[in-house]
């Protein structure tokens, strides 16, 4: 039978991996990413160290996705444009002509997310608040409205340590800053309202926790410093991508909804994933 995952920020990191996991799985791919000409894409991008873009395209990632043998659409996709994140839902359906699971993974990445307090501006709060709150709401009740319909559904919020706790160090010592624990918090709250709400129409939600991921967007949003002051070690982004599959896949009853699941001890949990080694010796 076929299925189908919609993935947003899906060029990199966790996004990547988890389309080869579903791929792995069976599923075809609605892939989403902001276009390589995007004028926002340019002036709120993260870069390498030397000012380079990040590597990753999603055609990249499609590439990948069709040699394992299934479909995949790639949509271009801006989370601060609030019509572009409509659209993508539209021509998702109308492309793939169904969504069975949502994965809400894209994020904003500009460089004044992890700005301190005296140097935060209202503009990169009303940026956060767009990409973090607004722009997953309209993509997740449009897809939403299509798997109530359908009677099935799966809905997986992506958060952050940053969402839920406090930093362990100011955010120029390597922790976080106000609007991206306020964004990441934000998401966090999501899943339950849905669970809440939907559940009783076949639609399953879970918030994920990744954890320290050792992916090219990390290390340029935080640095080396910043990956070894959050501690607990690391892990590559194939160990949340992995369990993203399983709890779409296995967790058929709804188990682990209501509660922030932490990928990397809960994938050795689940003996979902072999241990692996963490490249800053955890």
């Amino acid at each position: 039978m076929k299925k189908v995952a919609l993935i947003t920020g899906a060029s990199r990191g966790i996004g990547r991996a988890a389309a080869l996991a579903f791929a792995a799985k069976g599923y075809d791919l609605v892939l989403t990413a902001r276009a390589d000409n995007s004028a926002l894409k340019a002036e709120h991008s993260l870069t390498d160290a030397n000012g380079n873009p990040l590597p990753g395209s999603l055609e990249t990632v499609a590439n990948e996705v069709r040699e394992l043998g299934r479909k995949v659409w790639c949509l271009p996709m801006d989370l601060l444009d609030s019509e572009s994140v409509q659209q993508a839902g539209e021509q998702a359906l109308n492309l793939a002509g169904q969504v069975d699971v949502l994965i809400n993974n894209a994020v904003y990445q500009g460089k004044d997310l992890n700005a301190l307090l005296k140097d935060l501006t209202v503009e990169t709060l009303e940026r956060v608040a767009q990409a973090y709150l607004v722009s997953p709401f309209l993509l997740t009740r449009f897809i939403g409205d299509h798997m109530q319909a359908r009677g099935s559904g799966v809905v997986i919020n992506i958060t952050s340590g940053a969402g839920e706790s406090n930093p362990p160090v100011s955010a120029d010592r390597g922790g976080w800053g106000y609007a991206y624990g306020a964004g990441k918090a934000a998401v966090s709250r999501l899943s339950g309202v849905i669970k809440a709400e939907w559940g009783k129409r076949g639609i399953r939600a879970y918030t994920v926790n990744p954890g320290v991921v050792t992916t090219e967007a990390l290390r340029a949003t935080i640095g080396d410093q910043g990956i070894q002051a959050l501690g607990a070690g690391s892990a590559p982004p194939e160990v949340p991508a992995q369990v993203l599959a399983w709890l779409a896949c296995d967790d058929r009853a709804g188990e682990f909804q209501k509660r922030t699941i932490h990928a990397q001890p809960f994938a050795l949990e689940q003996q979902i994933v072999t241990p692996w080694s963490s490249p800053t010796g955890g």
